[in-house]
């Protein structure tokens, strides 16, 4: 018959809850754990020995219970590495669970160093240690945030040489524990804090030389994803040269010591103060030279002609023009005289072939006169039986005749009276020997 489930008008009393929950745990079988010993009660004249097992990736624990004499024989003290074998136990009169723990084995150094070497293989196949994700830390940071050990060698090292190289550098120091236990969920904590702070630009992670097992926190897989996921730049400065926990590969950079990242983290004031001097230096003598090449540039183009004497060229130019035009003006009074004078001589020519000149040497027009008046050139004497008027043009005038005879008698009779300068020579006209 399947049992009543809980209700308000049904509760379960305590018993049956502690029962139930016995039951359940006794279903689980043995497990094997590993984990960090953090608390440690060995009484003498007891048989049972109660640890806390915690891990060190995480703020979890629980607890352990095994027999004196195993503690004892491996000689297990607060923070040893351990790996247990047990089966988990409820104890209903308390309420409480506990691993009961069969076998104990410590974690040995070489078996430590495996899981750091599978741990930075599967990290740099995350690209965790990739160079290009990387950040810069700044030239001169506001205010540097300091992770490390309370009144430590580490925390001296960085602030001493940090504030000789720079005097007015600001930091902000968390001092958390740097090996055990609580080291790992502590730093964590140190290192979200001054990430969220808007005032700290870059936060330096600092912690002495040590054994192996003093620098575990830095290798684990927790810090070292934390400091990979820091918005902040992380200077990574744990133990000494030769210590390369996996954070330093995690780390925007890594100093080899505390003292190396108290004088990477900002610059020397002595080395910029002369920085500033050489290119003060520098662009003095720059500037010098631009002045001093300018200056030169300048005497050459003074010394130039066209600097020199400016109103030199303008002048010579000027004569030229006056030149130019004088020869313009040559050259058009020649083509005005060679034209008139061919002008004239067609003229001339005119004058000499019109019918005046041909009437001055002595020639005559003989025209036939009727009523209605003049009627053109007498060319024939056909042209002229007797009694025909006719009008006789010479040179200077015109007079009238009768003719009297036939045309095969050269006599005529003239009559009539003569016009003087009243007629024009005409173009085309017959022409009559002088006296006829």
């Amino acid at each position: 018959m399947a049992e009543e489930r809980s209700s308000p008008e049904n509760p379960w009393p305590v018993r049956t809850v502690a029962r139930k929950i016995f039951d359940w745990i006794n279903r689980l079988g043995d497990v094997w754990v590993e984990g960090q010993v953090t608390q440690l009660s060995a009484r003498p004249g007891t048989a049972t020995a109660f640890l806390t097992l915690r891990d060190p990736s995480a703020d979890m624990s629980m607890q352990l219970t095994a027999a004196v004499g195993m503690v004892r024989e491996l000689q297990l003290t607060e923070g040893s590495r351990v790996v247990v074998h047990g089966k988990p136990h409820f104890y209903p009169n308390r309420g409480t669970l506990s691993l009961r723990v069969d076998e104990i084995r410590q974690v040995g150094i070489g078996e430590l160093l495996a899981r750091i070497e599978r741990l930075r293989k599967l990290l740099a196949a995350e690209g965790l240690f990739d160079p290009r994700r990387k950040r810069r830390p700044p030239f001169l940071p506001n205010k540097v945030g300091l992770v490390t050990g309370r009144a430590s060698a580490a925390e001296r090292d960085v602030l001493t040489n940090a504030h000789a190289r720079w005097p007015g550098a600001r930091f902000r120091v968390v001092n958390v524990a740097v090996q055990g236990a609580s080291a790992v969920p502590q730093i964590l904590t140190a290192l979200s804090t001054l990430d969220r702070d808007p005032e700290v630009d870059v936060i330096v992670l600092a912690r002495g030389g040590g054994s192996v097992e003093d620098l575990l926190p830095f290798s684990d897989e927790a810090l070292c994803r934390a400091v990979a996921a820091c918005r902040t730049p992380v200077l990574s400065a744990i133990g000494h040269e030769p210590d390369t926990p996996l954070v330093d590969h995690v780390a925007d950079v890594r100093c080899s010591t505390p003292t190396d990242a108290g004088k990477r983290v900002v610059p020397d004031v002595a080395e910029e103060a002369q920085r500033l001097r050489q290119m003060r230096d520098r662009g003095r003598r720059a500037l010098h030279a631009w002045v001093d090449r300018e200056h030169k540039l300048l005497a050459s183009l003074r010394t130039r002609p066209a600097l020199a004497d400016p109103h030199g060229p303008l002048d010579r130019r000027a004569q030229d023009v006056d030149q130019l035009r004088e020869r313009a003006r040559r050259a058009v009074r020649h083509r005005l005289d060679a034209e008139t004078a061919g002008l004239d001589a067609t003229r001339a020519r005119l004058t000499t072939l019109g019918p005046a000149a041909t009437l001055a040497r002595g020639y005559a027009v003989v025209q036939l006169v009727t009523p209605e008046g003049v009627a053109g050139v007498l060319r024939s004497t056909s042209q002229a039986p007797p009694g025909t008027r006719l009008r006789v043009r010479v040179t200077d005038g015109a007079v009238h005749a009768v003719v009297t005879t036939d045309g095969d008698d050269d006599r005529a009779t003239a009559g009539g009276h003569g016009d003087r300068g009243g007629d024009r020579a005409e173009e085309g006209g017959g022409g009559a020997e002088p006296g006829a």
